[in-house]
């Protein structure tokens, strides 16, 4: 059992506990996939892309940290281990090896499609047991759909 003593009823704290965890395993995964991508992205657009993905790497970051607290703040223990990362993750794996900056883009366009697909079933399934939680996972995802945003743009014709 965690130590802190929750707010909200078993059940509320279950259903918010469980979608904290999985926003956090998925901001955890997306800085690891966008760092790999950072490494490894080559091509005319190296710089600006290079500098994007350092951008989605801090971003991920933050909000995973402010997710995390949340979940301790409820009274569920948040979980950001590799192996539990690596099983319950949403996003696919980044490319291994070099990667043009074109294909760098796309597999950053998937992973944030990924994540925020499910940051906003997260975000609906928090709205009743805890508002407090749910406008955390909706400012997250405003963020995400931004790069998303920025970065479908990049590679648009």
């Amino acid at each position: 059992m965690y130590g802190v003593k929750s707010p909200l009823p078993d059940a509320d704290r279950k259903v918010v506990g469980e979608a904290l965890q999985g926003a956090l395993v998925d901001l955890i995964d997306l800085s690891l996939v966008a760092k790999q991508l950072h490494w490894n992205v080559v091509g005319p657009r190296f710089r600006s892309v290079h500098l994007q993905l350092d951008e989605v790497v801090a971003l991920a970051r933050l909000h995973a940290d402010t997710v995390a607290e949340r979940a301790a703040a409820i009274g569920v223990s948040p979980d950001g281990r590799a192996g539990t990362v690596s099983r319950s993750s949403g996003i696919a794996t980044a490319p291994e090896g070099a990667v043009t900056d074109s294909a760098t883009v796309g597999a950053l366009v998937a992973a944030l499609g990924a994540v925020i697909v499910r940051m906003r079933e997260r975000i609906a399934a928090t709205g009743d047991p805890d508002p407090v939680s749910q406008d955390i996972l909706i400012g997250l995802t405003a963020d995400l759909e931004k790069y998303s945003w920025m970065a479908q743009a990049e590679n648009t014709a």
